[in-house]
């Protein structure tokens, strides 16, 4: 096993990637503001299995409407306002992207980028330590 196959270095970098992988949608949010009809996109959290560290799906089964019948989904088709999206109105364009919201977004991921690079680096520093390399 390499050193860099350590679980929490592991975590890391998959949280580094995810994070490269969200801001690049984020800037096609950006620069899709004024295409009618565009709706933003935005990446699921990875998760991490506690005990081995390794990227894990969400861990469910999502509910499906199958029939009209059924009862909608929470947050899914249904009862929602197809103008609004998350508590914004859609503009008369039919784009759903609110700069103002991006912009926020990209400054948290930059934020935790930065912090998930820290941790990295910190862990090698650590290791390299241990070893007696520094």
């Amino acid at each position: 096993m390499a050193v860099t196959d350590l679980p929490i270095l592991s975590m890391l970098r998959t949280k580094m990637q995810w994070h490269q992988t969200r801001q690049k949608l984020i800037s096609e949010n950006v620069a899709n503001a004024d295409l009618p009809g565009f709706k933003p996109r935005d990446l699921a959290a990875p998760a991490f299995d506690r005990k081995t560290g390794e990227a894990v799906g969400n861990g469910g089964v999502a509910l499906a409407r199958t029939s009209a019948g059924h009862i909608a989904p929470a947050g899914g088709e249904g009862g929602a306002d197809p103008r609004r999206v998350k508590g914004f109105e859609i503009r008369p364009s039919g784009n759903g992207v609110n700069l103002e919201e991006e912009m926020m977004k990209a400054g948290d991921n930059q934020a935790d980028y930065q912090l998930a690079a820290s941790l990295y680096q910190k862990s090698l520093d650590a290791l390299k330590i241990a070893v007696g390399k520094r």
